[in-house]
């Protein structure tokens, strides 16, 4: 149940698992939330996802969490934050609801990305793209390990399928 005045977000952790050095533990994420003064913290896979409620401000929120990172793995981890809200609106913004969910991304920004975000784009072969407010969504036909795709826009996001998507949006319900 929400409490009284609370907020709940979604933390997406930018290339947490990715080498050897950028190694972090869910449990030592969970614990910083936790320290943070975040309620209900819930991690979902190894790949720097968490859920939680908090009193803070999406930018408070966002700040404490790299913050904290940065203290933890000494050098900067970005942290996309989204409100329960925001998340569903992702999943049910996807265009490509039709292909396979985890063949499909939302891939998260801070900022809406440029007009001209997908005409950058390079390598392409048989990926479909369109722009979301503040993601790139992306369905790659043959699967991402495959795709030579280059979208500069998104050189700062961080990509999370559209069930993973779906699962922590299930649990922002739960909470």
């Amino acid at each position: 149940m929400l409490g009284f005045g609370m907020t709940r977000y979604v933390a997406l952790l930018r290339a947490v698992n990715v080498g050897g050095t950028s190694k972090l533990a869910m449990t030592e994420l969970k614990a910083m939330c936790v320290d943070a003064g975040f309620d209900h913290v819930q991690t979902y896979i190894a790949s720097g996802n968490v859920v939680f409620e908090s009193k803070a401000s999406l930018r408070r929120v966002k700040s404490e969490l790299e913050a904290r990172l940065l203290a933890s793995a000494g050098k900067p981890v970005v942290v996309f934050v989204r409100t329960a809200n925001e998340m569903q609106a992702v999943l049910n913004g996807n265009p490509f609801p039709e292909k396979p969910a985890n063949f499909t991304v939302a891939i998260f920004l801070d900022a809406p990305p440029p007009p001209d975000a997908l005409d950058r784009a390079t390598g392409k072969a048989d990926e479909e793209m369109r722009l979301g407010s503040r993601e790139i969504y992306v369905h790659y036909g043959a699967g991402m390990g495959r795709s030579k795709l280059k979208i500069p826009a998104a050189m700062h996001g961080t990509a999370r399928n559209m069930r993973t998507i779906a699962k922590l949006v299930d649990m922002t319900l739960e909470i």
